[in-house]
């Protein structure tokens, strides 16, 4: 059975049977679509797949203290700025 090593709420690392929906850049604190324009554009430049990291949905992610791309979420970043400059 193959696992996948994704990132929970508690921003802790565990095995999930089931692939992330969602990568990350650990060091940026952003999270976005797999298919990230702007993600894959830095992957091709290098730096970026060693601070990658997946997780199973929005949720985790957000709880986990990332913030949504602006490039491939612009909604779910348009809240999350409107959120940000509220608190």
């Amino acid at each position: 059975m193959r696992t996948w090593t994704l990132i929970g709420a508690s921003g802790q690392p565990y095995e999930s049977a089931a692939p992330g929906t969602l990568g990350g850049h650990r060091r940026a604190r952003i999270y976005g679509r797999l298919d990230c324009a702007a993600a894959r554009r830095a992957i091709e430049r290098g730096g970026y797949v060693r601070h990658r990291v997946f997780f199973l949905n929005e949720a985790d992610a957000r709880a986990a203290g990332y913030r949504p791309c602006a490039v491939c979420m612009p909604q779910a970043y348009a809240a999350w700025k409107k959120s940000a400059s509220c608190g």
